[in-house]
């Protein structure tokens, strides 16, 4: 979540990833620049970082000058899949890791924030087409990133996609859940994942302008809170690569005085 985030990763994910021994990272990315969308520039700065691939968001197409990248399979950032036939951008992508392909997709929830009133594809049977116009490509693991606000959906999505895909983690709160598990057939899965940026902020904006807002109904906008303590939250599952199901799921939750 824009600029603490950013430096957050560049700072601690070398550490985590050497603490973990993690081969593949995927960051939502939709935050990144002031809060909306990633530009191309955050983009390489994620990528230098450590960052693998960026799922997405609602704000994820919020800059045009993102918009060639989602457009480009080899670019490793993707937009949600749900969104009409029309939209700019892919419905999903393959990520080359270092132990083989993961196919990476992103939905959004029925209800997300601002856009809940657009018209979505829904979101189940998204999925359901892409895994099956899947089913016989070559790949290691598959990961859903499930963007949405109501925690229903975000459980539900993980029991529907128990044992067909590695990892449904659910997302946009940017408050973590403390429900991180493997679900019986294989999925890791976690309602929400959290975000990386400022603690003491509702969503990474500053409490007070939105008690302004709430309490005496003026007007203004969102600023992004950049003091400390800051924080990095995040799930970390092992797959094997030989079913494509997880073997383990653990949340980690970092705070930064």
């Amino acid at each position: 979540m824009g600029s603490v985030g950013l430096k957050l990763i560049e700072t601690e994910l070398p550490k985590i990833r050497k603490e973990y021994s993690i081969d593949f990272v995927v960051a939502q990315s939709e935050n990144v620049s002031e809060g909306r969308g990633c530009n191309p520039d955050d983009f390489k700065r994620l990528k230098k970082a450590g960052v693998d691939f960026c799922s997405g968001g609602n704000w994820t197409l919020w800059r045009k000058e993102t918009l060639q990248l989602l457009s480009d399979p080899n670019q490793a950032i993707v937009r949600p899949a749900n969104y009409p036939d029309g939209t700019p951008g892919l419905r999903y992508k393959y990520a080359n890791a270092s132990f083989g392909r993961v196919l990476m997709v992103s939905l959004l929830g029925k209800t997300v924030g601002r856009d809940s009133n657009l018209k979505l594809d829904n979101p189940l049977k998204t999925i359901d087409t892409i895994i099956e116009q899947e089913k016989d490509e070559p790949k290691v693991a598959t990961v859903v990133n499930f963007h949405g606000d109501y925690s229903s959906e975000k459980v539900v999505i993980g029991h529907y996609l128990n044992g067909r895909v590695s990892a449904a983690i659910g997302d946009h709160w940017h408050i973590p859940t403390a429900d991180a598990r493997v679900l019986s057939k294989g999925t890791a899965h976690i309602t929400d994942v959290g975000m990386v940026g400022a603690l003491d902020s509702s969503l990474g904006v500053r409490v007070n302008s939105i008690i302004e807002r709430w309490r005496d109904e003026i007007v203004n906008t969102n600023v992004l809170e950049e003091d400390k303590p800051w924080q990095f939250n995040g799930l970390i599952f092992e797959v094997d690569p030989k079913t494509g199901k997880s073997l383990s799921a653990e949340s980690i939750n970092f705070v930064y005085e």
